[in-house]
């Protein structure tokens, strides 16, 4: 029989009133690692069953496998759903061949070869603070470096990245499962995604014509052994490169830089230490995730895990921060350790598990190499060039949205910007 958290745990979480600091909560969920909700959903907070279900095959990505009572909003009007929404075979086809271009083994160094225009931009970007005496690290940071980045992947031209930021907001309201208004958010995410499809179809039908080194104009024109995606498979995949491409390294960013504002002498650390930024960046992921759960799985078959069935058909939400956070899976969960991964001189971490900050299993982030990247690059540069740096408001005001979870505003005050050492 299944166990019940009590309802209210997982209510508070999903309460903005708890948006800054939901970890004693997550602490609390986690007594039940498999609790059955009001509504008859099935949440998982601990380490070990989340990853369980990250690798079975009996959970579904696909929202038309979950109950007619839940509401699934990640879905596109009009469109098929991305790989991401998708079961074996269909979603490993379409991911490799997005994957053909973007990364290992056909395009290795495409990331990578990324490195000198990040820095290129973040420096500019911070260039642009010079003069000022409080900055918002989200709006003037964290937000426009990964849509400029994501931009110029695809090949959006720069002149159009404005008017992305009215249509992802609409969209990502849209994942918020708490949400009060729902019949006006969907209606706004449903114009939003009608006018992004108008733009992405002429976009992809100009590459086509004249392609260029971009990924649109890859994924295009891409005559593989697996063939071409569709039109319609096409414009889904550029909605997920470009709302997951930039939304989640938004959160990394601005988490990360609150953090070690929290913590001066890691700041201290890395604007002494570039190289400290990729474990840094590993630990933020477990510490403070940029996607705090998967809303949206379903049930194949009955599960049974830690004690307790899932039924068949049930909602499955798997609460990756928490699980992070384990103390069965990293010793002292709650205290921010760079160190926590980085091997010491005989080839040993403090921890060898590893986060859940990328998700797992066939579903593992497909922009985790470009994140990663990303945010090394944005802390290490705004470590070396902020003077004296320090927040100006603690906690700082919070998105609403409990599954991407982040800062709305990230105030600091600063006594001047060091030169860039591009």
């Amino acid at each position: 029989m299944a166990m019940t958290a009590p309802p209210s745990v997982f209510a508070q979480i999903l309460d903005h009133a708890n948006r800054a600091d939901p970890y004693p909560l997550y602490a609390e969920l986690r007594k039940t690692p498999v609790a059955r909700q009001e509504d008859g959903s099935y949440v998982v907070s601990t380490y070990r069953e989340i990853v369980e279900l990250l690798h079975d095959p009996r959970i579904s990505s696909n929202p038309h496998n979950l109950p007619e009572s839940a509401t699934v909003s990640e879905e596109l009007p009009g469109l098929p759903p991305s790989f991401i929404l998708r079961d074996p075979p269909d979603h490993d086809r379409l991911r490799r061949l997005a994957t053909r271009h973007f990364g290992p083994p056909h395009s290795p160094d495409r990331v990578d070869g990324m490195a000198a225009d990040l820095r290129r931009m973040v420096a500019g970007l911070i260039d642009g603070l010079a003069g000022q005496t409080e900055v918002d690290i989200v709006d003037q940071v964290a937000y426009p470096f990964p849509v400029t980045v994501i931009c110029e992947l695809l090949g959006v031209p720069r002149e159009d990245e404005p008017r992305f930021h009215v249509w992802v907001e609409a969209m990502v309201a849209a994942l918020d499962p708490g949400v009060a208004n729902a019949a006006e958010v969907q209606r706004d995410r449903a114009a939003a995604v009608r006018e992004m499809s108008q733009f992405f179809a002429g976009l992809v039908d100009t590459h086509r014509r004249a392609p260029g080194a971009d990924l649109l104009s890859a994924l295009a024109t891409d005559d593989g052994p697996e063939g071409r995606m569709t039109d319609e498979q096409l414009l889904s995949t550029a909605f997920l490169l470009l709302i997951a491409g930039h939304e989640t390294t938004v959160n990394l960013i601005s988490n990360g830089m609150l953090t070690l504002l929290r913590h001066p002498e890691v700041l201290d650390r890395l604007r002494r230490d570039p190289e400290l930024a990729i474990h840094l960046v590993e630990e933020l992921l477990r510490y403070e995730p940029p996607v705090h759960f998967v809303p949206w799985r379903a049930a194949l078959d009955d599960i049974e895990i830690a004690g307790t069935t899932i039924p068949k058909g049930s909602r499955v939400v798997l609460v990756l921060a928490s699980g992070s956070r384990d103390p069965a899976n990293v010793r002292d969960p709650d205290r921010f350790d760079p160190d926590r991964f980085n091997p010491d001189r005989f080839g040993l971490a403090r921890d060898t598990n590893q986060h859940l900050g990328f998700g797992g299993g066939i579903h593992y982030c497909f922009g985790a190499p470009l994140a990663r990247l990303e945010t090394q690059i944005a802390l290490t540069e705004l470590a070396r060039r902020l003077v004296n740096p320090r927040l100006i408001v603690d906690p700082p005001p919070y998105r609403t949205n409990p599954v991407l979870r982040g800062p709305r505003h990230l105030p600091v005050a600063i006594d001047g910007i060091n030169p860039a050492q591009i």
